[in-house]
């Protein structure tokens, strides 16, 4: 069995693999190289012929993280390296995630600096993500969106059946390891212009990482986030029964609803923490 399995997602990436794979192979001769080909319209699964490199292609696109999912399913190695297929990330820093990985970690993620952002827009959704799920886990989250990373096959098979369709992969893996208590480095990184367009846009995709938001909270510990709304809406409540109760000298509706939502929004995460902590049980 090989010790290193190398999965990179791909839709009408030709251009960028053709390219990327010989470097791969000279970086890493000994390890799988898996192309999961998300219903490329190119001459992709052609091109990864060519080169020798195992390619399973779909009749049709499932997504970002669909293609990680198959991808995993099929690699055999100990170590599941992931890389995007459009040339953004380098080959040689592979090497340097796996020393670092047998430091005693069992995720590492190449961190993006400012200048390896996809635009001003992206960087600040990212730097907004990092410092959420920062404060939720009490950890230091350099790069939460990033798609490079390595990881133990094992550890990370344990949540394959979270990870979503879509391009939140990164996300989902990043809070579930670290709701599992298992240790996490970052390693900075350049990543390089990619080749060829993007497939995420920003009007089909927007709501969709507005959603990543709330499932950092979700994934990790929903009373992180359920508590202090339901706080806000006591507190509203109390703000508009003391104005109420000085120039009319009674109890409103308004404020018996805010309490009342206040108390409906707790139980709601008090309910959620308990269904978080039923998904993260594992059973050997």
């Amino acid at each position: 069995m090989p010790r290193l399995s190398i999965i990179l997602p791909a839709k009408n990436e030709a251009p960028a693999l053709a390219d990327l794979l010989p470097r791969l192979k000279a970086a890493q001769p000994s390890a799988e190289i898996i192309v999961v080909d998300d219903g490329s319209t190119d001459d992709t699964a052609a091109l990864c012929a060519g080169h020798g490199v195992g390619c399973l292609s779909s009749p049709y696109s499932m997504g970002n993280g669909a293609a990680i999912k198959r991808g995993v399913r099929a690699a055999t190695g100990e170590i599941l390296v992931f890389m995007d297929g459009d040339g953004q990330h380098d080959p040689e820093d592979v090497a340097r995630m796996l020393e670092k990985l047998d430091q005693g970690y069992d995720m590492v993620v190449g961190a993006r600096d400012w200048d390896s952002q996809a635009g001003v827009g992206r960087g600040l959704a990212n730097q907004l993500y990092n410092w959420l799920a920062s404060n939720m886990t009490g950890h230091t989250v350099a790069d939460l969106t990033s798609g490079f990373r390595a990881v133990r096959a094992n550890r990370f098979r344990e949540f394959l059946h979270l990870l979503p369709n879509g391009f939140s992969y990164p996300t989902t893996s990043t809070m579930a390891f670290f709701r599992s208590a298992y240790p996490i480095s970052y390693l900075p990184i350049k990543a390089a212009q990619r080749v060829g367009k993007s497939h995420i846009r920003p009007l089909r995709d927007g709501l969709r990482f507005l959603l990543i938001i709330f499932k950092i909270a979700t994934l990790y510990s929903p009373l992180k986030l359920f508590a202090p709304a339901s706080a806000l809406f006591f507190l509203l409540g109390l703000i508009n029964y003391a104005w109420t109760f000085v120039y009319e000298g009674r109890l409103t509706n308004m404020s018996t609803l805010m309490w009342s939502a206040a108390v409906i929004i707790f139980l709601i995460g008090l309910v959620s923490e308990q269904i978080t902590a039923l998904t993260y049980r594992h059973d050997d």
